[in-house]
């Protein structure tokens, strides 16, 4: 079973971001990720968003628990501090030289509900784990980070060497050919976009997709893979919006 599905076609052809999107974009490509109200009224005025319309996203996050406030500066939450480390992680991954062992994890928990398996299996995906079948998830062990301790309350976590042929199974859990030509589609649609709103929703589009990056080791992937180049692309649009995020700072 395949973990990483591939995204609809807003994903190239991203539509325009709500006023609660284009905040949350901001802050979590900026590091620490706080901003006075003041530079969001000036940063969001290239998308459209209005100062009203502004400061009524912003009272509806606080209150959402997607934002703190603290005087006229707005930061991220704790569970969106959370999400930005995992955005750091998919355009930073940490890996290690792979020498053909794999990661396995093996669900043994009974008993459980809907809202409980929907959770490990989302939180599985996260790990970049994919389900080979019910129960059974696997990736190469090349990422550098270990599991989690806590899974051992509901798993088993196994060392294995699969003796299928690695780049079968690699390409037979995650489809790595349609998740190649999104890539490609969306480095076409940032090298083409002018206007800052076009360029912000297409990488915003970009770090979605990074997100399903499975960060295989390079033996296992497709020719032409796209993931580094998807990465440097980004770090040079967040470069030139933390310019944009200084330089609103500079201005007040």
């Amino acid at each position: 079973m395949r973990m990483n599905v591939s995204e609809p076609s807003d994903e190239v052809c991203p539509r325009p971001l709500s006023a609660r999107s284009v905040v949350l974009s901001l802050l979590l490509g900026v590091h620490p990720p706080r901003l006075p109200v003041k530079d969001l009224v000036r940063l969001v005025e290239p998308f459209g968003v209005g100062g009203s319309t502004l400061r009524a996203a912003l009272s509806r996050m606080v209150t959402a628990g997607d934002l703190r406030r603290t005087d006229a500066v707005y930061g991220l939450s704790d569970r969106l501090l959370a999400r930005q480390r995992r955005q750091d992680d998919a355009l930073r991954p940490r890996t290690r030289a792979w020498r053909g062992d794999w990661e396995m994890v093996v669900i043994t928990a009974t008993g459980r509900g809907p809202a409980e398996r929907a959770e490990l299996r989302a939180r599985l995906a996260v790990l970049r784990l994919a389900e080979l079948r019910e129960g059974v998830w696997l990736r190469p062990a090349n990422l550098g980070r270990p599991l989690p301790e806590d899974l051992d309350q509901v798993a088993q976590c196994y060392t294995a060497r699969p003796d299928r042929p690695p780049r079968d199974l690699a390409a037979g859990l995650w489809p790595l050919d349609t998740w190649a030509a999104t890539g490609r589609a969306l480095l076409a649609h940032g090298a083409g976009a002018d206007r800052p709103a076009d360029r912000f929703t297409g990488f915003a589009a970009v770090v979605r997709h990074l997100l399903t990056d499975p960060v295989l080791p390079d033996a296992l992937l497709p020719a032409d893979w796209p993931g580094p180049a998807l990465r440097a692309a980004y770090a040079d649009y967040q470069r030139e919006l933390t310019g944009t995020v200084h330089g609103a700072g500079a201005g007040a």
